[in-house]
């Protein structure tokens, strides 16, 4: 199956861990019609681990969706997000028990394949936890791509080995269509900036169209609540969070308790025009552009460029420092010299304001803990 764009939607994992069940699904796909999500581009509904029995069913070894939690069986649950005209995600692990502990599906791949296709399962997140010591990682992975790709049914394959083993290297030819690079995003500024730039670093290249690099499950909107809530962020972070991830081309799934989605949060979560920069049909990754020789700036107020499919660029400045600061970058490094005859018409994608056409250097303003993002549209000025 094709997946050229970075896949988006929403998952249990971040606001409630193991505690999913049958109403909250039901609940979070109604809230992502009512909402206009859909409309957006969010379309997978993804329950995460805990959705199952502790122990595989004795006669036929096949996992067993417990009847506490989903008391009408998971692909009751499936035609239900299937109804609303959205796609259906689950959750296993290639260890022999998931991360939460309930069964994995080592040497269980086949098996499990075939279930999830039962189900009407349309994307599997495939964890990392509690596999033999000795077990090669891209086997497991190669394992669970072949059973998939013979199950039946096309479904989207989502890695999640928390970059291990050289992920972005291999996992393309494991028949992956996303894999997690990092570990567990926290709710909190540190981390997910951490996490974010550690990819930046070197390892977006690897990733294109059917086989993204997936930065996680975004925490916009959660303000420290639920199970990885840890101390929250604020909506300037949120904003830097979202157009990180929307220059990587990453995935976009969705974290917080979209039935109490703040205004601030869902204006991020569904500002069209980031939105359109991650699912840019070319999906290049973005390159550094800060114009400056100080390391210690760079590293605190970096600015990274994107090529677009049409020829615009999207320019970013993140600002991890704990104060206002200013963002220089050089049209040079775009390969626009002052020779081409070329400026750049930015337009910023947070606020709206297109700015007046301007030659070879720009410097704007930005928030402590918080970015400028831009479309900037290459326009002939000689």
């Amino acid at each position: 199956m094709n997946v050229r764009k970075p896949p988006m939607g929403w998952n249990t994992w971040n606001t409630f861990g193991l505690e999913c069940n049958d109403a909250l699904i039901r609940q979070s796909a109604d809230a992502m019609i009512d909402l206009g999500l859909k409309d957006a581009g969010y379309e997978y509904i993804v329950i995460d681990d805990g959705w199952s029995l502790k122990r595989r069913d004795p006669k036929t070894d096949e996992l067993v969706p417990d009847p506490d939690k989903f008391p009408n069986g998971m692909k009751s649950v499936g035609d239900y997000i299937h109804s609303k005209g959205l796609k259906f995600g689950m959750y296993s692990c290639c260890g022999i028990r998931t991360c939460g502990n309930y069964p994995g599906s080592f040497d269980h791949e086949f098996l499990d394949a075939k279930t999830f296709a039962s189900y009407g399962v349309d994307l599997l997140k495939y964890d990392n936890c509690f596999h033999p010591a000795n077990a090669n990682g891209p086997q497991l992975y190669h394992r669970m791509g072949t059973a998939l790709s013979l199950c039946g049914r096309d479904i989207v394959f989502s890695a999640c080995n928390w970059g291990k083993d050289d992920v972005w290297s291999w996992i393309r030819s494991a028949g992956a269509h996303m894999y997690r690079s990092t570990y567990d995003l926290k709710d909190n500024f540190k981390n997910f900036t951490t996490f974010g730039m550690s990819q930046y670093d070197g390892k977006l290249q690897y990733s294109a169209p059917n086989c993204f690099n997936d930065l996680d499950m975004m925490t916009i909107g959660m303000y420290g609540e639920g199970f990885c809530g840890t101390e929250g962020c604020n909506d300037a972070n949120y904003e830097l969070q979202f157009a990180m991830w929307c220059m990587a081309s990453s995935p976009l799934f969705i974290g917080c308790d979209i039935r109490k989605l703040s205004e601030k949060s869902m204006a991020i979560l569904t500002n069209k025009e980031l939105i359109a920069i991650d699912q840019d049909e070319d999906a290049r990754p973005p390159f550094l552009i800060t114009a400056t020789g100080d390391s210690t700036y760079t590293t605190q107020c970096p600015t990274y460029a994107k090529r677009l499919s049409n020829g615009d660029f999207a320019i970013a400045c993140f600002n991890f420092a704990d104060r206002d600061t200013h963002a220089y970058f050089i049209f040079d490094e775009l390969g626009l010299s002052a020779s081409s005859g070329y400026g750049l018409q930015l337009t910023d994608l947070y606020s709206g304001e297109e700015m007046d056409p301007i030659r070879e250097f720009a410097s704007v303003k930005v928030p402590k803990g918080g970015c400028r993002i831009f479309r900037a549209k290459p326009v002939k000025m000689l």
